[in-house]
C-alpha cells in the first residue's frame, strides 16, 4: 500500500516572463504558452489514475488544474494553504530591479528562513503547505493518486519536506512551470519507511533542455592575416 503524491506547478503566466514577483496577488493568469503547457502536461498524465486534485486558488494554479480535471470525474478543490508565498511589499515587483536596488531583498534571497515584517519566510510557507498536504492525505476518500497544483516555492519546500532537506536548501531546486513532482508514501508500515521522491520537476518539454549552438570554427591563420590587414 502506497500513496503516490504528484505535486504540480502552475503553467507560466505573462509574469514568468517578465521576472515580476506575483506573491499572492490575485489576477496572474496564463498566458497562451502556459495554456499549452497545462495542456501538454495533462496529456502526459493521462496514463495515471488520479483520484482528487486539490489546488491554490490562484488563477494560474486553478486554470492549470482544470486541464488536469478534463476528462476526469474529479471536482477541483481550492486550499487557500498551497498559495504562494506572501512577499508583501514586494508583490508585483521586478525581481532584477529588487537585485539592484533592495538590500533588504537580497539577504531575503541569500537567507530567506529569515525576513522583514510581512513576509513570509521559508520554513513558515513549508509549515502550512505541508500541514494543508498532510491535513488532504489523511481523508480516507482522497485516493492513491492525489494530485496537489500550485507554486514554485510551495514545491519545493514540500518536495524538501519529503526529501529531509532543511527548507533553506530548498531554493536549490529547479521548478518548470507546468511541471509534475512525484513522492510515493509508504501507508502499510509508515513508521519503518520514509517518503520516496520519484521526480522532481518532471515535464515533457523542460524548459532547461535546448540544443546547443554550434561552436564557431577557429580562424585559419590565412583569415587572421586577413583581418589584420582591414
Amino acid at each position: 500500500m502506497k500513496q503516490t503524491l504528484l505535486i504540480v506547478r502552475h503553467g507560466q503566466t505573462t509574469w514568468n516572463v517578465e521576472h515580476r514577483l506575483p506573491g499572492q496577488l490575485p489576477g496572474v493568469s496564463l498566458n497562451e504558452v502556459g495554456r499549452q503547457q497545462a495542456a501538454r502536461l495533462a496529456e502526459a498524465l493521462r496514463v495515471l489514475p488520479l483520484s482528487s486534485i486539490i489546488s491554490s486558488p490562484l488563477e494560474r494554479a486553478y486554470h492549470t488544474a482544470e486541464y488536469l480535471a478534463q476528462g476526469r470525474d474529479l471536482e477541483i478543490i481550492r486550499e487557500p494553504d498551497l498559495m504562494d508565498t506572501n512577499v508583501g511589499p514586494w508583490a508585483g515587483q521586478v525581481i532584477d530591479e529588487l537585485a539592484k536596488n533592495d538590500p533588504a531583498w537580497k539577504a531575503y534571497v541569500k537567507d530567506p528562513t529569515v525576513a522583514p515584517e510581512g513576509i513570509e519566510t521559508f520554513p513558515q510557507v513549508q509549515q502550512r503547505v505541508v500541514a494543508a498536504v498532510e491535513r488532504w492525505l489523511a481523508r480516507e476518500n482522497i485516493g492513491a493518486y492525489p494530485v496537489f497544483v500550485a507554486h514554485a516555492d510551495v514545491v519545493k519546500l514540500l518536495l524538501a519536506h519529503y526529501a529531509g532537506l532543511n527548507p533553506a536548501q530548498a531554493g536549490v531546486l529547479t521548478i518548470d512551470n507546468a511541471s509534475v513532482s512525484m513522492v510515493e508514501i509508504p501507508r502499510d508500515k509508515p513508521e519503518e519507511s520514509h517518503p520516496h521522491v520519484v521526480a522532481i520537476g518532471w515535464n515533457p518539454q523542460p524548459g532547461w533542455l535546448k540544443a546547443p549552438e554550434p561552436e564557431k570554427p577557429a580562424p585559419t591563420d590565412t583569415q587572421e592575416a586577413g583581418e589584420q590587414k582591414t
